[in-house]
């Protein structure tokens, strides 16, 4: 395996540029490139087995592109399919998890709201996950919400108006943490911390790169020259998706 090969991302849309962003930091020398499956977005509604079934298609796309190393930025894709992609694939393979692990450790007496895809929620290993740190949380499924993100609606008054009206049904709730289980809501946290000022916002993204860094080190994967960079694609209309990727990969979170 070539360690001077790119490093495949994917995501059912645009929200996996945010873990894009995190790791690309971590390793500024990789070369990236970012698969946005915004034909097919979202997969928060659909089946396991569909999801599972396109998860395999986008990562056959990014073998062709010889890929040294794939991340699935995508909560949903990861509980439906990361574990047939590892069987299936011959390089690391790294997926998402939603952070509660770290935002039950901000537990002050209060309750940890967990924000994720319908479809991350009924997944066995969010279940899991939920036994294990869940014991202060509240489970809040977010239809369409991943949505505003892939329209470029980051800030807007609909956006707004539908996170005023969910977060309403928590009003004089203690919430000591937000967890935000889907990378697309991470494009959503000035918002959020406007609605919900001094309550923190945790997501699993550094915790992805971390993981990445640490199997291409272990695997002797890094690369040691050069600058790197990342290439968008997409399997909706690029001339609608890759500004909107290239703008998210450069505004401020």
């Amino acid at each position: 395996m070539d360690k001077n090969s790119a490093i495949g991302i994917f995501d059912s849309g645009v929200g996996g540029v945010s873990v894009l962003r995190d790791v690309m930091r971590r390793l500024p020398r990789e070369r990236f490139i970012y698969y946005g499956d915004n034909l097919n977005a979202p997969y928060g509604t659909k089946s396991e087995s569909e999801i599972r079934a396109l998860a395999m298609r986008v990562a056959e796309v990014l073998m062709a592109e010889d890929v040294k190393a794939l991340v699935v930025a995508c909560n949903t894709a990861t509980s439906a399919a990361v574990a047939t992609l590892r069987e299936t694939l011959s390089i690391p393979v790294v997926g998402m998890e939603p952070a509660l692990k770290p935002a039950s450790f901000l537990w002050k007496g209060g309750k940890i709201l967990v924000l994720a895809t319908p479809a991350t929620l009924k997944q066995h290993k969010f279940q899991l996950l939920n036994e294990k740190y869940g014991e202060h949380a509240l489970i809040r499924p977010c239809a369409g919400l991943m949505e505003f993100v892939e329209n470029g609606d980051l800030s807007g008054e609909p956006v707004r108006a539908y996170l005023r009206d969910m977060l309403s049904d928590y009003e004089g709730v203690q919430l000591d943490a937000v967890v935000l289980g889907c990378t697309h809501y991470v494009f959503l946290k000035r918002v959020l911390s406007e609605l919900l000022p001094g309550v923190p916002l945790v997501d699993g993204n550094d915790g992805t790169a971390r993981r990445l860094t640490d199997l291409l080190e272990k695997g002797g994967l890094l690369r040691e020259e050069g600058e790197g960079g990342v290439r968008f694609m997409t399997s909706g209309d690029p001339a609608v998706y890759i500004p909107l990727m290239e703008r998210l990969f450069r505004i401020p979170i």
